[in-house]
């Protein structure tokens, strides 16, 4: 990846691109330093890029105060169902934005990557924090840490959002995807963003940054738009602030080595370039639906946006009896099916480099694998002369090189950031692992094999080297989304060289925004502050006695917008007989030693003789707690976290506590969820078993219900 375009003195022929700070649309006033950007494919020009003047601190003063303010007063759920609608409004206004991205070269392929892509993580993250994270503003992490004896001490850790400003930089090759990937579990949680596009390609983040605040979603502050250099945006940064960098580890080095950074505090996350690697299995040889499916992965991820994507696979490890096999299979299919010009053009299948300088480095790299001793294949510096269009625009022919000797150094750390990749033959699993290690730590890697033990050899000698693995056989050729793809479900990052950050990553991707924070003290405190009832904390007890005489209203009669957390019932006692565990071992056909084989259970050293089944306390627990008449209990949808601590056996009687553990509202039904913890005791006070009960209740009491 390169740096920006060089900036100048001269005055550009195209108007200058707009920020977005502190609330209004800023252009400089005749400024002295300027970079003009040109249409990628026809060398025209687009628009100049300059931030001479830009107020970078009244940027952050902005984003701390109004940005935070307005954040702030949404919660998880709240902020995910805005990222939804604003996911529905951009799906709308996409085609402008296809239209701009035909000038960075990208072909309409590419655009379903980068704006449909970009969309879709909106999507992915507001529907994974709606199920995942609380509807309020505090995510626990862990289970509780009993500190004292008597349970009045305890602890737990916490996640709370950063209150200073996340500062993303992004690449030129994913101006729309690089922003909302980053934005998106920010927002989620409550961080605003000042998003930094790189120069090159600026003018699309610009339009869709513009569009996202005409949808009127976002809360004032919450985004701005540098549009060109950041100038002294980092000097301006301490503790509270995240940068997130995408781009060349040599710039992510220096952006490392920045004060801030180094000794402000600033959190700082890298996702950089990266010799990808494709491994072809020993077993998938020519003639195997792998060796298919791996030349179709090599292919896609030389030419879709013409290999400008930091998860393009670069070098192409095959066992060496296959290199001539595997060239003659690439070249065939790129000779079918790679057209190269105009993305406008509808013959395109592969547009341009974002820029002429673009085109200089990729030439330069390859020349200088050349120089080390790799050979053409296809494609090559040579052939670009006779491509149509090179000299105005900035096209590269689809090239493939292969080297004698493949553990030559540059193959390991040129990266020629384009439709280009490097064949390397191995000898055997060890020497295929030894060869993709030598990247020196990699974004992803392909293993093609349909054997899951040479499978399982790969992933365990290349895995602490790589961020993502992917498997591709037979079975999920067609459904894989690709070698390439960052899913917002997964972690997107790497080790060494590929930056050491973990992008993305479902709600991994969010707590990156946030700091966790171990609190201690009594239950009631950490109820509190979490939103969630500790065992301990004070409860409003309704008894079967109390309800009946009408002095307390059992908590399966409170409708959402009554319901408080904290609300419990207490049960009476309840006998468990053996002809109780004897039905139920002959209805359920679970006959168990242990609950129908006397000598035998008493034998066993954790029973003290035949005992009654987890299961039929669970139900009896029910039976227990539940109020029968129709109601605001709508559901009940799971039970989690079941322990079994102390055994039942006949004789014995069991009662249950059941108590409004969590509460959380949905922002767009009638009802919501709620958690119940429940714990079963014995007649002498030992806890029996305790889990949870997940229930749907509704917020007001429905027409239907009995009263």
């Amino acid at each position: 990846m390169t740096a920006a375009p060089t900036e100048t003195t001269s005055r550009a022929e195209a108007p200058v691109l707009p920020s977005y700070i502190a609330g209004e649309w800023w252009t400089p006033q005749a400024p002295e330093r300027i970079a003009e950007i040109r249409d990628a494919s026809t060398g025209q020009p687009v628009c100049s890029v300059s931030t001479d003047g830009l107020d970078t601190a009244a940027a952050v003063d902005y984003a701390r105060t109004v940005g935070q303010a307005g954040l702030g007063e949404l919660t998880f759920h709240q902020r995910a169902l805005r990222l939804k609608q604003l996911a529905l409004f951009l799906s709308e206004h996409k085609e402008p934005l296809y239209e701009l991205s035909d000038k960075t070269g990208a072909t309409r392929k590419d655009h379903l990557i980068d704006v449909d892509g970009g969309i879709g993580t909106l999507f992915a993250y507001s529907s994974k924090a709606r199920k995942e994270l609380p509807n309020s503003n505090v995510i626990i992490d862990g289970a509780v840490e009993q500190l004292s004896r008597d349970g009045s001490f305890i602890g737990e850790h916490i996640y709370t959002r950063l209150t200073g400003v996340a500062v993303q930089i992004n690449a030129f090759n994913f101006p729309v995807w690089g922003m909302l990937e980053k934005f998106a579990p920010s927002f989620i949680a409550g961080v605003p963003t000042i998003v930094k596009p790189a120069s090159q390609t600026a003018y699309v983040t610009e339009a869709c940054v513009r569009l996202m605040l005409d949808s009127g979603l976002l809360p004032e502050g919450s985004l701005q738009l540098i549009s060109g250099s950041a100038r002294d945006l980092l000097d301006h940064l301490d503790h509270r602030d995240h940068v997130a960098f995408t781009g060349s580890a040599g710039t992510a080095q220096t952006l490392r080595s920045h004060p801030s950074v180094q000794q402000q505090g600033v959190r700082f996350t890298a996702e950089t370039d990266s010799l990808n690697a494709a491994i072809l299995g020993p077993d998938a040889g020519p003639g195997t639906p792998e060796f298919d499916a791996f030349i179709k992965a090599v292919v896609q991820e030389m030419t879709v946006k013409a290999g400008q994507k930091c998860t393009a696979i670069r070098r192409t490890i095959v066992p060496s009896e296959h290199v001539d096999a595997v060239v003659d299979a690439l070249r065939a299919r790129v000779e079918s099916r790679a057209v190269l010009g105009d993305p406008r053009d509808a013959d395109t299948t592969v547009g341009a480099l974002a820029s002429k300088d673009q085109q200089q480095e990729v030439s330069s790299a390859v020349q200088r694998l050349v120089q080390a001793g790799g050979e053409v294949c296809f494609g090559g510096p040579e052939a670009l002369g006779a491509l149509a269009g090179a000299d105005q625009g900035a096209f590269f022919p689809v090239t493939a090189l292969k080297f004698s000797r493949s553990r030559t150094p540059e193959v390991h750390q040129v990266e020629a950031f384009g439709p280009v990749t490097s064949v390397l033959g191995y000898s055997d699993i060890d020497d295929a692992v030894d060869l993709a290690a030598l990247g020196g730590g990699s974004l992803v890697a392909t293993v093609c094999t349909h054997d899951p033990q040479i499978a399982a050899e790969f992933v365990r000698g290349i895995g602490s080297h790589h961020g993502r693995v992917h498997l591709l056989d037979r079975d999920d050729a067609k459904t894989s989304t690709g070698h390439g793809s960052p899913l917002p479900h997964l972690v997107h990052g790497g080790p060494g060289r590929a930056g050491g950050g973990e992008e993305l990553g479902g709600m991994r991707g969010v707590k990156h925004y946030m700091q966790r924070t171990a609190i201690q003290g009594t239950p009631d405190l950490l109820t509190g502050i979490t939103g969630v009832w500790h065992r301990g904390a004070k409860a409003r007890t309704a008894t079967p006695e109390s309800v009946a005489s009408g002095e307390a209203v059992h908590p399966f009669r409170k409708p959402l917008a009554e319901l408080r957390i904290g609300d419990q019932f207490a049960s009476g006692l309840r006998e468990v007989r053996l002809e109780d565990i004897e039905a139920f071992a002959e209805s359920t056909g679970d006959t168990f030693y242990a609950h129908t084989n006397e000598e035998a259970a008493t034998a066993n050293p954790f029973f003290p003789r035949r005992v009654a089944h987890g299961y039929l306390l669970v139900s009896w627990a029910a039976g227990l707690f539940v109020e029968p008449a129709p109601g605001p209990v709508l559901a009940n949808t799971g039970l989690e976290n079941l322990s079994f601590l102390t055994p039942v056996t006949y004789g014995d009687s069991i009662r249950v506590t059941l108590t409004a553990k969590q509460i959380t509202p949905r922002e767009t039904d009638d009802y919501g969820e709620v958690r119940w913890d429940t714990v079963l005791h014995n007649q002498n006070d030992e806890i029996v078993a305790t889990y949870d009960v997940l229930t749907r209740v509704a917020k007001e009491v429905p027409d239907w219900a009995e009263q």
